[in-house]
């Protein structure tokens, strides 16, 4: 049986380079980079070069900070709980501008500081899947203490207008964070180009090593960290640096923006051919076609079909996809972006999401075409609802 792998908005296969970049940090150069001695020096200088590899990949000033962290989920915590007390209990801001399709790590840490007290604003999807600029600006106001939107959602790869929004906090004087996980190796990302004060992402998104991430901080920005013990990361974030798992992130951000040409073309034509495909099943709906997105994802649903069935066809078949955000797939719930742009109840339990990578072949496009058409038959014979 073929196995194909199409969850790579959930996470992706470790490139062979990052690989053999990180090998010799496990056994070989051991040291903790803190130590004296020749055992932790040894690693300052390909701990060096990852950083600067990260600081290029997203075209960071070098008095910008990049604070190493285990993963975005905790980079978004941060941000909003260094936030809470450094912005809200010193200043008196209370409340928060978000959107109703973030990740769970920001709108579960949002519902979180509302049980503190904190006012949060959840901005609406268009029809397009998309945010209306003009919504986030009517949001702010003089109590805004930050702005959290993701730069491309997770679901339907729709990329949000993150330059726009920067401006308007920028002329609001509100502080501005972006979750930029679905964006690195997918579009560039170039912080010249954009006011982002503060930004996220995870390096197994880009073919990295699963477990380390990191937060952009720009020059000047205080955050209260969320760790202490130690004066690892200029004080910032305490803990013994993951030296292996640092070179291999800056490997995987060095090759992301070394594809990206690859991404653009090839992974988005052999994006689209699914999603031909797909359409040509007849009662299928792909959120956010007519939208500017990301070039590796869908997010589909097929008429009369439970999610759920057409993923355990599609596991049958050796092919992973999932029903939405993987940090959230347990949850039996409506997709929240198909509740969001106001489908249907039956329509909003049945999405898919089906998300490419570098890797990805054109056999494994062909095939999973075959399989789906297969499978929607099957399944639409047996439905209640079709």
């Amino acid at each position: 049986m073929r196995e194909v792998y199409l969850d790579n908005n959930a996470t992706t296969m470790v490139d062979r380079e990052v690989f053999e970049a990180m090998e010799e940090y496990f056994c070989k150069y051991y040291g903790n980079p803190n130590s004296l001695h020749h055992f932790g020096t040894i690693t300052h200088k390909p701990l060096k070069n990852a950083f600067n590899q990260l600081y290029e990949g997203i075209n960071a000033n070098e008095d910008d900070d990049i604070i190493i962290t285990s993963c975005a989920t905790e980079s978004n915590n941060w941000v909003l709980k260094g936030i809470y007390f450094s912005e809200i209990l010193k200043n008196g801001k209370n409340h928060i501008v978000t959107t109703q399709v973030e990740h769970p790590a920001v709108s579960a840490t949002c519902a979180f500081l509302e049980e503190l007290g904190i006012e949060v604003t959840y901005v609406p999807l268009n029809d397009k899947a998309n945010i209306d600029v003009s919504a986030i600006r009517d949001a702010i106001t003089p109590k805004t203490a930050l702005v959290s939107v993701m730069w491309a959602n997770n679901e339907t790869g729709v990329i949000f207008p993150i330059k726009e929004i920067g401006e308007i906090c920028k002329e609001k004087g509100v502080l501005f964070h972006t979750d930029a996980v679905q964006t690195i190796g997918k579009i560039k990302v170039d912080l010249q180009d954009v006011n982002v004060d503060f930004l996220s992402f995870s390096a197994h998104k880009f073919h990295g090593p699963k477990g380390i991430g990191g937060l952009y901080i720009k020059k000047g920005l205080e955050l209260t960290p969320l760790f202490h013990g130690g004066e690892h990361m200029g004080g910032r974030r305490s803990g013994t640096l993951n030296v292996p798992y640092i070179i291999g992130m800056g490997k995987a951000m060095e090759l992301a923006n070394k594809n990206l040409d690859f991404e653009t073309n090839k992974v988005r034509e052999m994006r689209d051919k699914l999603e031909n495909a797909l359409i040509n099943m007849n009662d299928v709906l792909v959120v956010g076609r007519d939208t500017l997105r990301v070039p590796n994802t869908i997010l589909a649903s097929v008429r009369g079909i439970e999610g759920e069935a057409m993923l355990w066809d599609l596991n049958k078949a050796g092919i992973g996809a999932s029903t939405g955000s993987a940090c959230a797939s347990e949850d039996l719930e409506a997709n929240p972006v198909m509740t969001a742009i106001g489908a249907d109840k039956e329509l909003a339990h049945t999405a898919v999401r089906l998300s490419l990578s570098r890797f990805t072949t054109d056999e494994d496009i062909d095939y999973t075409i075959k399989i789906l058409d297969s499978s929607i038959k099957r399944l639409r014979n047996i439905s209640s609802s079709y």
